[in-house]
């Protein structure tokens, strides 16, 4: 072998060993790289003539389980949407406070101890109905349990406005993720086009392509031209360029706000891609979870606190409709929309009275409302009564209203029979309604009530056969009405099946506890879930880390090695300077 060769194969170890040193280097300061994976400088023998004639680094690549990276993006996915659905379902329970304190007491401040003070505070005016301050604690009670229904009932419209928030906000992620794909997959083409090492440039791509996965469900695969090409169920987003995924965030979201695909007046907008909907084909990742939360779980916690809310103002509505507070009140208006021209069902009689600041009878008539084919004419016969004015207002209520200064209007239902329900007279027309609203976005007590300027109906107008001018038709302190708004509270009723929860009969403060039940099992379930997931995905990472990630023992040992071969190789060249000069001496001394 010539010093010429022998000196080429020296150099090309030392060069092969510089590029190995580097690459290892690199692997070693990367080490904690999201993403990264572990590079090889390859080599291979250089041959010339049958004879080896050096080493040559013939590229750097990486070693990634396809099939592995598979698992994890389909892990990282499922990761991102429990993670998702955990979170909001954990901000979901506290809304609806604790059951119990920590010694087991009934002074929690969920809803079902709410309804607990209110049949307390009920209880105890009920052994002293006269008592303004009892009568004040259970108009307070009441008022603490509509609050609460309200903040609830917002706190989760609060959590579906985050959520399309969130959905918004995850998009814009994942549109400067396929943006980032789409960039590398051309610069991957550039650089292999070139003969340098894209390894680096396909680990920033996986990275991105896991972050997408956290986001949404994707299907992707390698193209024969090197692009990494990204799908939806049936949509395009990456393939030779990015396509933009679009989504506008409502500008309010309440309990009416919906997502309707294919509707133009919906109240969430579609998410879509080239002008295609695609809401339905996200099912998995961040987004997918986003999208359950915001139209399927957190409306049917809606209502499920709706279907109490009404039940407990038609309860509540039921009693006060029945009876009469002391004095009564000057006017009465209902709630329920009408015209003069609305035709009335209704059988039996109601006596409507004009009493006066004591509760003494002012005047009276008792209507047979089979006479009566529409509220016209229903309005009409409560004109012929003395001191009595009706109308149906601008606002399309029945309103009567007592004359002479300082009257009031009162009403016994006696066996009036009203609508297809058979309400009533006073509760079908819901003219004196303890609770208005309709949902549990609205309940609330009545703002006379509520504010004193109507006192809590707790009498009951006379029904005698027949009764006298100036004798006493009101009188308070009667512990009756009292009891029938207790046993409207605390008897067992049927509640619907609604929001996931199964159908069930019991008290309100029953059906409070199964709802928050309800809740508090959904999340502890998501939590469980989430920490299922977190282990599969960190299992997939883990496998895949082990299999293509940086191991520093090894890379330590790796570099203790090319040191030594470096040093080698240097030592060969020394060597061979030496016979070079030992020779050039020898011809030059003959």
């Amino acid at each position: 072998m010539s010093l010429n060769i022998a000196r080429s194969i020296a150099f090309s170890g030392l060069s092969a060993t510089s590029v190995q040193i580097s690459v290892t280097s690199s692997n070693i300061s990367n080490a904690d790289t999201t993403g990264y994976t572990a590079k090889t400088a390859n080599q291979s023998s250089s041959v010339t003539n049958g004879v080896g004639t050096g080493v040559t680094v013939t590229g750097i690549s990486s070693s990634v389980d396809k099939l592995l990276l598979k698992s994890l993006v389909g892990a990282t996915s499922d990761l991102g949407s429990a993670d998702t659905t955990n979170t909001y379902l954990t901000s979901l329970e506290k809304l609806y406070g604790t059951t119990s304190s920590s010694d087991g007491s009934s002074t929690g401040t969920s809803l079902a101890n709410s309804i607990a003070s209110l049949e307390s505070a009920l209880s105890s005016l009920a052994s002293t109905p006269s008592s303004a301050s009892l009568q004040s604690n259970v108009v307070s009670a009441l008022d603490d349990v509509a609050s609460q229904l309200r903040e609830t009932s917002s706190g989760i419209q609060k959590l579906r406005s985050d959520a399309d928030q969130d959905i918004s906000s995850s998009i814009d992620d994942v549109n400067a993720d396929l943006e980032q794909i789409a960039d590398l997959n051309a610069a991957i083409k550039q650089t292999a086009a070139a003969g340098q090492s894209t390894a680096d440039l396909e680990d920033q791509r996986n990275t991105a392509l896991q972050d997408v996965a956290s986001k949404m469900n994707i299907s992707y695969f390698t193209a024969s031209n090197g692009d990494l090409q990204i799908y939806t169920t049936g949509q395009a987003l990456v393939d030779s360029s990015a396509h933009t995924i679009s989504y506008t965030a409502a500008a309010k979201v309440t309990a009416s706000t919906t997502y309707t695909a294919g509707s133009s007046s919906s109240g969430f907008s579609a998410i879509t891609v080239n002008g295609v909907d695609i809401t339905s084909q996200i099912s998995g990742g961040d987004i997918g979870a986003l999208v359950t939360l915001r139209d399927k779980t957190l409306p049917a916690a809606q209502s499920q606190l709706d279907q109490l809310a009404q039940q407990l103002a038609s309860a509540m509505n039921s009693v006060s409709n029945s009876a009469s507070s002391v004095p009564a009140p000057t006017s009465l208006t209902g709630t329920t929309a009408v015209t003069s021209s609305t035709a009335l069902s209704a059988t039996g009689t109601v006596r409507i009275a004009a009493t006066d600041q004591s509760g003494n009878l002012v005047s009276y008539g008792d209507l047979d409302l089979s006479s009566y084919s529409t509220v016209g004419d229903l309005v009409t016969a409560i004109n012929g009564i003395s001191g009595l004015s009706a109308s149906v207002d601008s606002d399309g209520h029945l309103s009567i209203t007592a004359t002479g200064s300082g009257n009031g209007v009162a009403i016994n239902e006696m066996t009036s029979s009203v609508g297809s329900s058979g309400e009533g007279f006073s509760e079908y027309f819901g003219l004196n309604d303890l609770v208005t609203g309709t949902s549990a976005s609205d309940i609330a007590v009545n703002s006379k009530i509520l504010s004193g300027t109507n006192e809590l109906q707790l009498a009951t107008l006379d029904s005698s056969s027949s009764l006298t001018v100036g004798s006493t038709v009101l009188s308070s302190g009667s512990a009756t009405v009292v009891n029938a708004f207790y046993d409207a509270l605390t008897e067992s009723r049927t509640f619907s099946s609604t929001g996931g929860l199964a159908a069930t009969t019991g008290s309100f403060a029953d059906y409070a506890s199964a709802i928050v039940s309800d809740v508090a099992s959904k999340s502890s379930q998501a939590s469980t879930n989430y920490t299922a997931k977190e282990t599969a995905q960190s299992t997939y990472a883990n496998s895949l880390s082990s299999q293509s990630g940086v191991n520093l023992d090894e890379e330590s040992a790796k570099l203790s090695t090319l040191q030594n071969k470096y040093s080698a190789a240097s030592a060969l060249i020394q060597a061979i300077n030496s016979m070079y000069s030992a020779l050039l001496s020898a011809v030059q001394s003959t």
